[in-house]
């Protein structure tokens, strides 16, 4: 419940920030819903993309499962359950990943149809009319885009039970694609098509801006008088925040420069780094442990098909919740398979 609450307060929170939010209102002009869908359902990636990684920390979780820091019963289950938590995770992923690209689909047709001649820097598309499969193909975040779909499609087809049981090795090599995905999603941001602006104060949204008009329309000072009779140019209330050109009043808001829009520091390093380091540390940890030699002793047969195989290790000491990855390389090359320690 608490992992389902973050994941809709995100959705929630991105989609008002760039549905309501000042410095992105000519950008939501130009695209509407389809930039609130596409940043909401981001920040719900970028949360799963994070936390995906944490129930495959296998060494920290036997860690914690039997230090004395997690006592309660319960608990300890919960960690047993890890490996249901990132299956869930990975489902989150690709449901939030048809709702992005859906979005973006519908972002770069509104920036060819919508294209912005006063406001060059906003604009992704070269020119109105542009084709949009330009922007999906030529560019770094499409590019990189429609390159992680296909991964993400083969690592969530090749999940499969009936693909894991019939070929297990297929499942490995795909599953093992995540290394490509998460450097093609570092690669994915950092193209800053979506830009916003930096310069509220001096263009407050929707406002007037006299000096561009009397220079493009205007010879004499009085013509902005005669253009518009019923207003005054006095400085606009502070009390007033509506982002519209005219507001009650008599009173209008006037910029005394032209808007100037920024890209976004990519924010999916802060979210994705830490577990994606982690994690690497602890496959590094376990290949080098899992070089060290370990001695069967014996292997007995119990009823109902369950095989008892005894083994020692030099400097291992068995925790509650660990258990060994067993490797055949005559059955498979990369087959292994994890069972418990009961001793």
């Amino acid at each position: 419940f608490f992992w389902l609450s973050l994941n809709l307060w995100l959705f929630w929170k991105t989609f008002l920030l760039y549905y309501q939010g000042l410095e992105y209102y000519y950008l939501h002009q130009m695209l509407g819903l389809g930039l609130c869908v596409s940043r909401a359902s981001a920040s719900v990636l970028n949360f799963n993309c994070c936390l995906v990684l944490l129930p495959m920390c296998r060494v920290l979780l036997a860690f914690l499962r039997g230090s004395q820091k997690v006592a309660s019963r319960k608990t300890r289950r919960l960690l047993d359950k890890s490996k249901t938590f990132h299956v869930t995770c990975g489902i989150t992923i690709c449901i939030f990943s048809v709702l992005h690209v859906a979005a973006h689909l519908v972002n770069a047709l509104n920036f060819s149809e919508n294209y912005n001649e006063d406001f060059l820097s906003l604009n992704a598309a070269n020119y109105r009319g542009e084709d949009p499969r330009k922007l999906l193909f030529a560019t770094v975040p499409g590019l990189t885009g429609v390159i992680m779909v296909l991964v993400l499609f083969l690592m969530c087809t090749a999940s499969t039970y009936a693909i894991r049981v019939s070929n297990y090795d297929i499942f490995w090599y795909t599953h093992n694609l995540f290394f490509v995905f998460y450097m093609l999603l570092m690669l994915h941001v950092s193209g800053g098509v979506l830009k916003y602006q930096t310069n509220l104060e001096e263009h407050p949204p929707g406002c007037f801006n006299p000096n561009k008009t009397l220079q493009e329309n205007m010879t004499d000072s009085k013509a902005f008088e005669e253009m518009f009779p019923d207003y005054t140019t006095e400085p606009f209330p502070e009390d007033l925040s509506v982002p519209e050109p005219f507001v009650q009043n008599n009173f209008m808001r006037i910029c005394s420069e032209e808007p100037k829009f920024q890209s976004h520091f990519p924010e999916t390093w802060f979210w994705i780094s830490g577990p994606l380091c982690l994690y690497c540390v602890e496959r590094l940890y376990r290949y080098i442990r899992s070089n060290k030699p370990v001695t069967i002793t014996s292997v007995i047969s119990h009823p109902s098909n369950v095989l008892e195989v005894r083994m020692m290790k030099d400097d291992f000491k068995a925790r509650p919740g660990q258990y060994v990855i067993l490797h055949c390389p005559r059955v498979s090359a990369l087959e292994s398979h994890p069972f418990t320690l009961t001793m």
